[in-house]
């Protein structure tokens, strides 16, 4: 399987659990060391389905387990990447009280949201089967171990839509660090605003980045100056070989704040007649009219850049989109057929975050059947 690499320490250690962990849980253990510990079955689970994603929680148990001089039994009910419904039980953990009790807080941290993320990159994957992913979340992220968490579950999302709808999926993601999750050893991305702004026109960055990389492919922004067609013919006219090639991928990244250059509301329209009519002519809500027609990286707007590229002679130029791709956008743009060869996102990261709550409870007392009321579903699967 790809994604796996030397395992570094687990953090945070032993020596810093109590620390980072609920105090109360703390104080649990004060009280089992004091009367006795004993050996206790958990049941985890989630409130919501999702894309089953334990292995950076199961790495951190077993490195737990091993500091301690002692063995957990952790049996996965899943296989990664399988989806599994609201309220399944997950993972049973059993071991030692003593031993288990401080470390919940902080591997339901390790699960929750990596679920929740791995449902969405697998649902946006299945939406637009055709298309190529890029994992762009790392700046949205909330450090590095948030980084790992995402880019993993991106990984586990894509795998799962491969294998089940034959898509294209995630090829790879933009930080070093993690690029190992998509059989990667390098991240994927050419160049930044910063770039164009340095270089003074899209043409001249699109140049000091083919001198300085010449034998990769060329992806040029194309919105700094807010002349997405001008700058993208403009590129394809300097570099006719690679143009003709298809090393040559355009990014619409066009903010929400303004139309694409020759676009305004009547045009966007005007465009999906052309191209996709039965895509505004059934019901939408305000939100699938904008991804359709509104400012920003619309339907029309991919429509509208293939059709001057192609005009101009430059078929086998690739478009990739990016600006809050999210599951609901990449399910209209598959509805409009938009002429989208890459998505690069980072909106796979769960929106509603108290989605992400994995919960654990205790089931069994030297494995005898105990589970606080309410929450018996949690043994059926025993």
């Amino acid at each position: 399987m790809t994604g796996k690499k030397k395992k570094p320490a687990v953090w945070p250690n032993d020596a810093e659990v109590a620390r980072w962990t609920d105090r109360y849980f703390v104080k649990t253990k004060e009280t089992v060391r004091r009367f006795g510990d004993t050996d206790v079955t958990y049941a985890v689970f989630m409130r919501r389905p999702v894309i089953f994603t334990p292995r950076l929680m199961v790495e951190w148990l077993e490195g737990m387990a091993a500091a301690r001089g002692v063995t957990f039994d952790i049996e996965l009910l899943y296989e990664e990447g399988d989806w599994a419904g609201a309220g399944e039980p997950l993972v049973y953990l059993q071991g030692s009280l003593y031993h288990l009790v401080d470390l919940e807080t902080l591997y339901l941290q390790k699960l929750g949201s990596a679920c929740v993320a791995a449902y969405n990159a697998y649902s946006m994957c299945v939406s637009l089967p055709d298309v190529e992913f890029l994992a762009m979340d790392a700046r949205h992220c909330a450090g590095t171990e948030m980084a790992e968490l995402m880019a993993y579950a991106a990984a586990v999302g894509s795998r799962a839509a491969k294998k089940q709808a034959g898509a294209k999926g995630f090829i790879g993601n933009a930080t070093d660090a993690t690029a190992h999750y998509f059989g990667q050893e390098r991240g994927l991305g050419t160049m930044p605003h910063a770039l164009i702004g340095y270089a003074g026109s899209t043409v001249r960055a699109a140049e000091m980045y083919a001198e300085s990389f010449p034998n990769q492919n060329l992806v040029v922004l194309i919105d700094f100056y807010g002349q997405e067609i001008t700058d993208a013919l403009a590129v394809c006219r300097r570099f006719p070989e690679l143009a003709a090639q298809g090393r040559i991928g355009l990014r619409l990244d066009t903010h929400g704040g303004r139309f694409v250059e020759g676009l305004g509301p009547q045009e966007s329209y005007a465009v999906l007649e052309r191209n996709a009519p039965v895509a505004v002519r059934r019901y939408r809500s305000e939100l699938e009219l904008r991804y359709l027609t509104g400012t920003g990286v619309s339907a029309a707007a991919i429509y509208h850049l293939r059709e001057k590229l192609d005009e101009a002679g430059f078929g086998n130029v690739k478009i990739v989109a990016s600006s809050g791709f999210s599951v609901q956008k990449c399910k209209v743009m598959a509805d409009a057929g938009a002429p989208i060869d890459i998505v690069g996102t980072g909106s796979f990261l769960p929106e509603t975050w108290a989605e992400t709550y994995a919960t654990a409870d205790i089931i069994a007392y030297e494995g005898k059947t105990s589970v606080k009321a309410g929450r018996e579903f949690l043994v059926h699967k025993r």
